[in-house]
């Protein structure tokens, strides 16, 4: 299997980034009813790539479709959406609360170049499946070479 190479940004945002999730984490532990004013997540994602086209598979599950919003251009796609908060019952103790909830975006860059044109998205059961197709490879012609 062939992995594609994505950038999704500057090294120091992510670490900036993972480090404030591992402090919710820790807090969390503690009290699942913790969270940030402004929770945010990553949900995990595959990009697999085929000769016609670019497919992403973004697992979303409990995300409305209508809180989703992707954007797309010639060579790269954005994903973002927001989930809810899941009521947590009042008397009980979570020994376990991992289900993250809150606002996501991720920009993906693409290996090649897509046709805006053929693109199509579909969710089911919590997968949203993003198909792109790439454009076509530039045509090499031959040209002759005249005398003088």
């Amino acid at each position: 299997m062939d992995y594609i190479k994505i950038r999704f940004g500057n090294d120091l945002d992510n670490l900036n980034a993972q480090f404030e999730k591992n402090i919710e984490e820790m807090f969390r532990a503690i009290s699942p009813r913790f969270t940030c004013a402004e929770c945010s997540w990553t949900p995990p994602m595959d990009i697999y790539e085929t000769p016609e086209e670019i497919v992403i598979l973004a697992e979303i599950a409990g995300v409305n479709k209508e809180d989703l919003d992707i954007e797309i251009n010639s060579k790269a796609v954005k994903i973002k959406g927001k989930r809810f908060d899941i009521p947590r019952v009042e008397n009980a103790t979570y020994r376990l609360a991992e289900i993250q909830c809150g606002q996501f975006e991720r920009i993906l860059f693409l290996p090649a170049p897509i046709n805006t044109e053929k693109v199509s998205a579909s969710y089911v059961d919590g997968m949203l499946h993003v198909r792109l197709a790439k454009m076509p490879r530039e045509k090499t012609h031959k040209i002759t070479i005249s005398d003088g």
